[in-house]
């Protein structure tokens, strides 16, 4: 194709947390870049890489079977430096140098911020939502959830057969910073009888605990032999939760922490073609001379919004799909 575009090359970095469907989006930026005419420079170690020079020619061999491996093929890392105002200045000189006049950021909300200040340094940037977390609220999609949720169900499914055969209480502590998404897809996944969450947390850990307590010893009356309890990374202290609930219950109780197994794995075919998707979005906003935008996936169609803009936006859990949760697990 002819090129018509407002970039000439565009750089990739990925940042923060990696999220299986990170490459499948890189692919995508890489491949609809060459696509409109456009050259690409891969930035390895996010931001860090960005201000280290980590910075190569990208062609299509290294875009070659990466779709379906999880990670992220540019490496990520954190950068605090980044955060002050002379080191944003060097790294919009570094790209000007490197001659990216064109940014892709995949990342969370700190991600977006670094991608807002490139802008305000005068570099055309698009960011792309990748987390597991889900909790970006300008988007009901994050590259890498699906995935993340798909392998803890799995590890679950698992656990739940085991707790079964012993007629133990388990609780499997799940990943999500401070929301409880995974949590709570995790929990109607795999038909959980209690989800925690910190959406719907008071701070009250006696309470909560007492509650469990007494969800435990009524079901066990009713004949239940085992009792699966998806606590959200947010609650925490998982551990401790079921030495109290065993002493509470005299029903014996085990807690598995997921943990970074989340982060990995082949992503599902969701990660990767909507991953797709975006990253061909941000190249398209991006030849045609927009900058400072997030993309996002809203009712259905593949978005964007003004960093700023999104930033400000709030998100929660859903309270009926929250009710809901609770009524399957009686």
């Amino acid at each position: 194709m002819s090129k018509t575009s407002a970039v000439d090359t565009i750089g990739i970095l990925t940042s923060g947390g990696d999220a299986s469907g990170m490459n499948a989006a890189i692919r995508a930026v890489a491949r609809t870049a060459w696509d409109r005419g456009v050259k690409v420079k891969g930035i390895k170690r996010g931001y860090s890489g960005l201000l280290n020079r980590e910075i190569f020619d990208m062609d299509r061999t290294f875009t070659g079977d990466i779709i379906s491996r999880g990670g992220t093929v540019l490496f990520t890392a954190r950068c605090e430096e980044f955060k002050q105002e002379e080191y944003q200045k060097k790294a919009a000189d570094i790209c000007r140098e490197e001659g990216i006049d064109g940014l892709v950021v995949i990342g969370g909300d700190g991600s977006f911020r670094g991608a807002q200040k490139l802008a305000a340094q005068g570099i055309n940037t698009v960011a792309l939502p990748g987390t597991i977390d889900l909790d970006i609220p300008c988007t009901e999609y994050t590259i890498g959830f699906d995935t993340a949720v798909n392998v803890a169900m799995e590890a679950i499914d698992k656990i739940r057969d085991t707790s079964t055969s012993h007629e133990r209480c388990s609780i499997v502590e799940v990943m999500g910073r401070n929301a409880g998404y995974i949590a709570l897809w995790c929990g109607i996944a795999a038909g959980a009888e209690d989800i925690i969450i910190p959406e719907r947390f008071d701070g009250n850990r006696p309470k909560l605990e007492a509650k469990l307590i007494d969800s435990i010893l009524e079901k066990k009356a009713l004949g239940k032999k085992h009792h699966l309890i998806i606590n959200a990374e947010g609650i925490g202290h998982s551990y401790g939760m079921a030495k109290r609930i065993e002493q509470g219950t005299g029903v014996e109780t085990r807690a598995t922490i997921l943990g970074y197994m989340q982060r990995g794995g082949s992503p599902t075919a969701k990660d990767r073609v909507y991953a797709s998707y975006m990253g061909a979005l941000a190249v398209d906003l991006l030849c045609a001379g927009a900058t400072n935008r997030v993309v996002g996936y809203r009712n259905g169609q593949y978005i964007d919004y003004d960093i700023e803009d999104a930033l400000g936006m709030q998100k929660d859990v859903d309270e009926y799909e929250f009710q809901i949760a609770q009524v399957l697990g009686r």
